[in-house]
């Protein structure tokens, strides 16, 4: 099956009629600077928890490049639907020669689903955040869960700039991650590629 016919297929099997890519990317904006905007009021005379801002961005950096490493592309039995969108969906609707959208619908293949947002905040994010409020304080847990959000929404936003031909060099970084050749070995990262310097998988 080309690419082309890929998407088609796709299009007709996964994406309603009711879908809206603009609004799907105002969902996941609003969500995510609506959460930055409340955890830094909380933010009062941080200090040293200004600390926690690197740490966290670090921190992020490293769970993107082991999640996009591991389970989006080796199946494992609890992540197999993560797997199965990624790597079987949209690795066959991108390739690095066939790397734009056609239309704001093919948002879909690109930006999470806006359920797997709401339970990844639910689950993750603020769980997090009262814990390293009780064992750290309230600047460090609000710190901690602005600067993930604010990665988080740096994830989607870069990556759909990625496949509507924008972004310059980190563009191409992930571009060659959709050559099918190598899409197993090199340029993990989909924001910045720190740790695909760090562990030797930075490809242009």
């Amino acid at each position: 099956m080309t690419t082309d016919e890929f998407r088609e297929k796709y299009r007709i099997e996964h994406v309603g009629p009711r879908y809206s890519g603009p609004l799907h990317l105002v969902f996941t904006s609003a969500l995510a600077l609506g959460t930055i905007a409340l955890a830094l009021s909380r933010v009062h005379t941080p200090g040293w928890a200004l600390l926690t801002v690197p740490a966290t961005f670090l921190y992020a950096n490293v769970i993107e490049y082991f999640g996009h490493k591991g389970p989006m592309h080796k199946p494992t039995r609890l992540l197999r639907l993560v797997y199965r969108r990624h790597l079987l969906e949209h690795h066959a609707f991108f390739t690095d020669a066939r790397m734009q959208t056609d239309s704001t619908r093919d948002y879909k293949m690109v930006l999470f689903p806006p359920l797997l947002i709401v339970f990844f905040f639910g689950v993750f994010a603020l769980p997090a955040g009262l814990l390293l409020s009780a064992l750290a304080g309230t600047n460090v847990a609000a710190l901690f869960v602005a600067t993930a959000m604010g990665y988080f929404l740096s994830y989607e936003w870069l990556h759909l700039a990625y496949h509507l031909g924008h972004g310059g060099p980190l563009r191409r970084h992930h571009a060659a991650h959709h050559d099918p050749a190598q899409m197993g070995r090199f340029n993990f990262n989909i924001t910045f590629p720190v740790c695909d310097l760090i562990f030797g998988t930075a490809k242009r």
